[in-house]
């Protein structure tokens, strides 16, 4: 038997221990780089304009001409309320007009027809100038094409001339009447009230005011709305956008144009390529005033939770680009590249969306 003792063995806990601590300030050095460099939400929301349409005058509706969820092209028939009454208030409106004309012996009849002629050629003005107004937007934030905005402005200058031409029209039908009519008080409230009159008419029937979605039509053939009442939800299909909430730390390198990355839950295993469009300026924190003075929030944790700033993301190739399968309210995983792509934590950060890609049609 051997007078040496055995050594006694190593304890491992203390080294598993200083491993452990290693890798736990790595991953947190890793964090703090990540969310300076390429922060990163799981939280993302697909946004658009939503908008309730409603009718400019009140009155029965006669007919409901779109189906809910049905994809609608600018000017598309919505839905139509019951036009009778309005007929009349312009018959009353020209009878009114032809009388006062007639009151200085002169004939109304072509002066009826101008100012028909008139009313119409602004309501074509008044929903081309809204369409094009929109792309013009479009066209500024890269959306729409020079082509699209050349069309929109060529559209906008012929429904300008064909104004201008009825109301050249219109004026050689005043001037027909001669110089006592021509100024005439009661002509010019007659003609007034014949324009609002035909106005209101054209009003009964409710368009789609560009390219898009209806949904939730609760509509039915007799319910009477209101004037300024929503009737249905339009939802705008040309203007689609992420919102991102992130935290106040991870906005501090992030800039208009920096590159994204969005990986949408409705797209799962493909990753899109978009743009930080802006970073928002303000959020209501949730303060209460009370007689004027600013209610005191106790809290019991420990630490406050972290604000959080939308910002705002778009497809870099536009609504071209935009999956078909995605809708407004959808969840959207994005990556932003502060710093570009070319560091180790762009790849990193890539790397991970690439695995969450891939791992999404689980979930």
């Amino acid at each position: 038997m051997s007078d040496t003792a055995a050594a006694p063995a190593k304890n491992p806990a203390g080294k598993i221990a200083l491993i452990t601590i290693i890798l736990l300030l790595i991953a947190v050095g890793l964090y703090s780089l990540t969310d300076r460099m390429a922060p990163s939400s799981s939280r993302g929301i697909v946004s658009a304009h939503v908008v309730q349409i409603a009718p400019r005058v009140s009155g029965e509706v006669l007919r409901v001409q779109v189906q809910d969820d049905a994809v609608v092209q600018a000017g598309d028939p919505l839905f139509q309320l019951d036009p009778q009454p309005f007929e009349l208030a312009v018959k009353q409106a020209e009878a009114n007009l032809t009388s006062t004309v007639q009151n200085i012996d002169a004939s109304g009849a072509s002066l009826v027809a101008a100012q028909a002629a008139v009313s119409q050629a602004r309501a074509a003005l008044e929903t081309t100038r809204l369409q094009a107004d929109r792309t013009f937007r479009l066209e500024e934030r890269g959306l729409a094409t020079t082509a699209q905005g050349d069309t929109a402005r060529g559209q906008v200058a012929d429904a300008e001339a064909r104004l201008a031409s009825a109301e050249a029209n219109l004026e050689s039908a005043r001037r027909q009447l001669g110089s006592q009519g021509q100024d005439n008080p009661a002509i010019l409230a007659a003609q007034a009230q014949l324009e609002r009159a035909q106005y209101d008419l054209a009003s009964t029937q409710v368009r789609a005011p560009h390219y898009g979605v209806v949904t939730n039509v609760l509509l039915a053939e007799g319910q009477f709305v209101g004037a300024g009442n929503p009737a249905l939800t339009f939802i705008d299909a040309d203007a689609a956008w992420v919102t991102v909430d992130l935290r106040e730390n991870q906005l501090q390198e992030i800039d208009p144009g920096d590159e994204v990355g969005l990986l949408f839950d409705a797209v799962p295993g493909q990753i899109f390529e978009g743009r930080v469009q802006s970073i928002a300026w303000g959020i209501n924190p949730g303060r209460n005033v009370q007689g004027g003075l600013v209610v005191n929030q106790p809290s019991n944790r420990w630490f406050e939770p972290a604000r959080r700033i939308p910002v705002r993301i778009e497809l870099a190739g536009g609504m071209a680009q935009w999956p078909q399968n995605v809708r407004v309210g959808g969840k959207v995983n994005a990556v932003i590249y502060a710093e570009g792509r070319g560091n180790p934590i762009a790849w990193f950060a890539a790397a991970l969306q690439r695995v969450k890609s891939f791992t999404s049609h689980l979930h």
